[in-house]
């Protein structure tokens, strides 16, 4: 076992609510207090700990994907204090104190996943993933393993809608899994880049690029004004009691610079507690 440890305060419930709240996922397996996740080829369970979380069983290599996993890149410290200055922000800021946005480590899995949530509800998106974790991935004890590009791009499309996805997702997925996306050179990529290409490959369009950068590299620019849920966050709280479009969220990142991806993660959490 080892402890991670993390800037004060930190609320590893608040922060990794994102990873239940549509139901169990066997790939990110909430169990007693704790999140499952296979890693490396086995299962490590993370838990609230002293100062931070505990992870067991414990290398470097497991230690780097949980740190990812558990957003621990960003600089909540200079966000707070930016976001000081923003009088609809900073009282969110304060309401989710210790609130660290999670990302997924996993390139393919992220990509699979927004396929995945694309003009579904957020609760259907979930579930198609639980029966395609738990058709393809392989389980390791409680959690499974998510299932690889390699894994998937020997499938055939029509085990794919078996399991719920639509006949197009599933050439999606599959055609993704047989791109040879070089994930290693794409997180090295300038954001601009990294979307260019994404949107070159079949089923992958602008939103889906945008929470690439935000949810799977942390990227601090970030801003994913097409989302519907955040255009009704920022909506809420900055549209004066009207429905923002598109045009104008992505206009209004530019007031949560350097920090749109922080702001992004607080306004939907807020949304989301506030009710």
């Amino acid at each position: 076992m080892a402890l991670l440890a993390f800037p004060q305060p930190y609320d590893f419930a608040l922060s990794t609510e994102r990873f239940r709240i549509f139901g169990p996922d066997p790939a990110l397996l909430w169990h007693d207090g704790g999140l499952h996740r296979v890693v490396a080829g086995r299962e490590v369970r993370i838990e609230a700990a002293p100062g931070g979380v505990s992870i067991e069983p414990a290398d470097a290599a497991i230690a780097r994907e949980v740190s990812h996993l558990l957003g621990a890149s960003f600089d909540l410290a200079a966000f707070t204090a930016w976001a000081d200055g923003d009088a609809s922000l900073a009282p969110l800021v304060e309401l989710l104190a210790g609130y660290r946005p999670p990302l997924l480590p996993d390139p393919f899995e992220h990509l699979v996943t927004a396929i995945t949530a694309q003009q579904v509800s957020l609760h259907s998106a979930a579930a198609i993933r639980r029966r395609f974790v738990e058709r393809f991935g392989e389980r390791y004890g409680l959690a499974y393993a998510f299932p690889s590009a390699e894994r998937i791009a020997g499938t055939d499309e029509s085990e794919l809608v078996s399991v719920g996805f639509s006949q197009r997702k599933s050439e999606y997925v599959v055609g993704l899994a047989r791109a040879g996306l070089d994930y290693a050179e794409l997180g090295g990529l300038p954001d601009a880049d990294v979307k260019t290409r994404l949107t070159a490959v079949r089923g992958l369009g602008e939103w889906t690029a945008d929470w690439f950068l935000g949810r799977c590299l942390g990227r601090p620019r970030a801003w994913p004004a097409g989302d519907l849920a955040l255009r009704k966050a920022v909506s809420r709280f900055y549209g004066e009691g009207r429905m923002l479009s598109i045009p104008e969220v992505r206009a209004l990142g530019e007031r949560f610079a350097p920090f749109e991806n922080l702001s992004a993660h607080y306004l939907l959490v807020a949304a989301r507690a506030i009710g």
